[in-house]
């Protein structure tokens, strides 16, 4: 890891992005909510984070954690997601911290929360009744595992338990291994996406209706729309799906494939492709055999096609042969591990891995915009680290602000 800053601007870097001027108020905790507002706040929205008196719970998943971090409460899962925030600690509990929260989002655009549904309108603070009543420009952005509605509305949802009842874990894995959970969370990532991209649909429309909206996203819709091919060849075809391990269910070879030293991963998608690589390799009359000639046909016949191209394969080493088909057009790269990865040339080159030299290392920005780049202003705050600082901009005298520390209202330090 470098101990140099890299591609980290600082907290004295103005922000750059397209989102510069956008408040939010992030109540989210955990995965799907954070990784959202992560997304706005890499683009310049000034997010602030208010958690619970315990604070955000992925603060403790670990190891690891940020070295010499005397609170203990850092760890690499919480840092991750949490950059360009601010962190106020808030017990929402109290009337008193409903009507602190009420006067933040006076001057809020975007409220996103995660709470069990049910839980904003316990506490005088629903969105029909409430929110869209006093403010009626704020978008109210709300994530949750099922919905309010339905056979399981209400029900809490992790990413692991969806992947489970959506069906996705039964089309990963193999014949052998049975259902897989997918290793990277990607029902709380991809709920995330979805979550960001559905509150800047909805800004846009407030620029010409001038009102806000409600958006209603959930673990489990996102899980579903997350299931391409597999759901849509059951719908046309009424089969269920097998699990194939690393190959494609409808195109081949699409699939991992022994070479001379490590697996190489081929995604050939049209006969074009698959010609050229029977050329690289030196059979072209693999292309010519009627069994493989068209899509259709290799994936009928995968499984004599894998052995004969592995045959081939084994002349080569993986990075050779992955150059040699890439060059020639045909979709191809090594299987590298996530030390690999991390530690490329081109992850580097993309600026893909920040760091501020002082412990914090995590992924880089993945949208990059021409004209209005976004940056790493903060690294992931401590616990309510701004909270004096926020409220002074909201108005509140110190004395205030003193007043709400000693009657716990805003919290400094977390309750365990």
């Amino acid at each position: 890891m470098s101990d140099q800053p890299l591609n980290f601007d600082g907290p004295d870097a103005p922000a750059t992005g397209a989102l510069q001027g956008l408040k939010v108020i992030d109540l989210t905790r955990v995965l799907g909510g954070p990784y959202c507002t992560m997304i706005l706040g890499d683009h310049g929205a000034d997010i602030i984070k208010i958690e619970p008196p315990q604070g955000d719970e992925t603060r403790d998943w670990g190891p690891p954690f940020l070295k010499d971090d005397p609170a203990g409460s850092m760890a690499a899962y919480y840092m991750g997601v949490n950059r360009n925030k601010r962190s106020l600690g808030l017990d929402l509990a109290k009337p008193e911290g409903k009507e602190l929260l009420l006067r933040l989002l006076a001057n809020a655009d975007v409220v996103i929360e995660n709470f069990k549904p049910g839980q904003m309108e316990k506490w005088g603070l629903g969105y029909e009744e409430v929110l869209s009543q006093r403010f009626p420009r704020l978008v109210h952005c709300r994530v949750t595992g099922y919905g309010a509605t339905g056979p399981m509305g209400g029900d809490p949802g992790y990413d692991a338990v969806v992947q489970a009842v959506s069906g996705m874990s039964s089309i990963n894995g193999t014949p052998t291994s049975g259902p897989t959970r997918l290793g990277t969370p990607i029902v709380d990532m991809g709920t995330g996406l979805n979550a960001a991209m559905a509150i800047m649909m909805a800004l846009y429309e407030r620029n010409n209706s001038g009102r806000g909206q409600y958006l209603d996203l959930t673990l489990y819709d996102c899980a579903i729309a997350l299931l391409h091919p597999q759901a849509n060849n059951f719908l046309m075809n009424g089969a269920a799906p097998k699990t194939t391990g690393n190959a494609h269910p409808n195109i081949y070879p699409y699939d991992s494939f022994k070479t001379a030293d490590k697996e190489l991963f081929s995604a050939v998608g049209n006969d074009g492709q698959f010609r050229r690589m029977c050329e690289v390799i030196g059979q072209p009359e693999l292309a010519q055999d009627p069994r493989f000639a068209t899509a259709p046909q290799r994936s009928v016949n995968r499984d004599a096609l894998k052995p004969a191209l592995e045959g081939a394969f084994a002349t080569w080493t993986c990075d050779d042969l992955a150059r040699a088909l890439l060059d020639a057009g045909v979709p191809a790269g090594p299987v590298n591990d996530v030390p690999t990865a991390m530690t490329s040339e081109h992850t580097a080159h993309r600026r893909m891995h920040v760091s501020d030299g002082k412990g914090y290392n995590a992924l880089g920005i993945q949208a990059k915009l021409s004209r209005t780049p976004g940056n790493v202003r903060r690294a992931p705050p401590q616990f309510g680290e701004h909270g004096q600082e926020i409220l002074a901009e909201f108005g509140l005298s110190a004395d205030e602000i003193a007043g709400l520390i000693d009657n716990g209202i805003v919290v400094e330090q977390r309750r365990r």
